[in-house]
């Protein structure tokens, strides 16, 4: 296991996941509900800046690394589970929409899993489609764990709108890292 900062951003994102939990779960006489929307879209925020930069700083230090590589997506999928079921739980997101976004996200990772170890990874890496789901997701989640006025922004409804849009795209993304696979799936089922 390679000890560099990309490294560590990506294990301080994982950090990050039970501190999100417990800001949403304290008694309101502790924490109350404006505060913890705050705090827990600060901590979402900083997330996902972290999953970003943890990357750019990886390739421009060329600090990469196979570990890296591994740990990076699973730090990620397991930030934003947590932030979606949070959400079901808080009522401000419906659970059809988590359940899609969480499946997918469970199949293209065993996908890729599956492209790599026959030696083909590069067939199923992120597109551009991806990219644009996972910045949708990243600002809806954000959107909704504040779930409080913004000036003259209604969150909440902008983050309902973004999450129905980054679910399209997620089901988008997944037909697409499908069919790349498609003629690799029909020759490993001969």
């Amino acid at each position: 296991m390679s000890f560099n900062l990309p490294n560590l951003l990506t294990w301080g994102r994982i950090v990050l996941i039970p501190l999100l939990l417990i800001v949403y779960y304290l008694p309101e006489r502790w924490l109350p509900e404006h505060s913890q929307n705050v705090i827990g879209a600060g901590i979402f925020v900083v997330a996902a800046i972290t999953d970003w930069l943890d990357g750019y700083l990886a390739r421009h230090l060329k600090q990469t690394s196979s570990f890296g590589a591994f740990l990076d997506p699973v730090a990620d999928k397991l930030m934003v589970t947590t932030a979606l079921l949070l959400l079901v739980a808080l009522d401000n997101v419906e659970s059809f929409i988590a359940a899609v976004i969480i499946g997918r996200e469970i199949a293209i990772s065993a996908l890729r899993e599956w492209m790599a170890k026959i030696g083909e990874s590069r067939s199923v890496a992120v597109s551009f489609v991806g990219k644009l789901k996972t910045t949708a997701q990243m600002v809806a989640i954000s959107l909704l764990l504040y779930n409080d006025p913004l000036w003259f922004i209604d969150t909440h409804l902008i983050g309902t709108w973004l999450i129905y849009i980054a679910a399209v795209l997620t089901l988008w993304s997944m037909v697409y890292y499908m069919r790349k696979s498609l003629p690799y799936t029909r020759e490993a089922m001969k």
